[in-house]
């Protein structure tokens, strides 16, 4: 099965424009370098896979955009090749359960790393079942999360990393508040039932 994804049409060919881009000024001048020259150009584009890719040495070995490779890629943006072992689920199941496989590693991958479980050693048998407990509670946190507010995971973590505490310290003392709490924030922090921290954390006068 052939899906498109529109979002991701866009981002392809964003990302190759800002490539072509690149390459077209690296090579502009290219033709008055001696031939030498030209080839030692040509040496440090190769070890550059995303502007390699784009690259046609002529007969006469001059460096050129290949519109050629442009025009084929351009027709797979967005494009991606599903395959089913399940006959009886439809076009729109296969391409929906894909997109939740996605989600699923990208939640426990994202919360591993918050969790800081690496690196795991999967040798006891405690340590595997914790293993799998806790990414399995990180997803069920994130799904309910999403379902609660209505908005991705992305956008609330993006949020709330901007919440922040600061320690200032003066003559009279030192103290730890939080910023200010954003619209967003409080919009999220009212949809999840959560008593947004205390702006004053910490006070402590200075000593004499």
């Amino acid at each position: 099965m052939i899906c498109h994804n529109p979002d991701g049409a866009e981002r392809d060919a964003h990302i190759r424009a800002q490539l072509l881009a690149q390459l077209e000024e690296l090579i502009a001048r290219s033709d008055k370098l001696a031939v030498m020259k030209r080839g030692e150009l040509r040496g440090r584009i190769s070890v550059k896979p995303g502007l390699n890719r784009y690259l046609r040495v002529t007969p006469g070995g001059l460096l050129r955009i290949d519109k050629a490779k442009c025009k084929t890629e351009a027709n797979l943006d967005g494009k991606y090749l599903l395959r089913c072992s399940d006959p009886h689920l439809s076009a729109t199941d296969i391409a929906l359960g894909y997109k939740q496989l996605l989600e699923v590693e990208r939640g426990w991958r994202d919360m591993k790393q918050i969790l800081d479980l690496r690196p795991v050693y999967h040798r006891l048998e405690e340590r595997i079942r914790a293993h799998v407990v806790l990414c399995w509670l990180a997803l069920l946190l994130i799904r309910i999360t999403e379902t609660t507010t209505a908005q991705t995971w992305h956008t609330i973590r993006r949020d709330l990393d901007r919440l922040h505490t600061g320690t200032f310290t003066g003559p009279t003392g030192t103290f730890r508040q939080r910023t200010k709490l954003s619209k967003p924030q409080r919009d999220l922090l009212a949809k999840l039932d959560i008593t947004p921290p205390k702006q004053m954390i910490e006070l402590a006068p200075a000593s004499r």
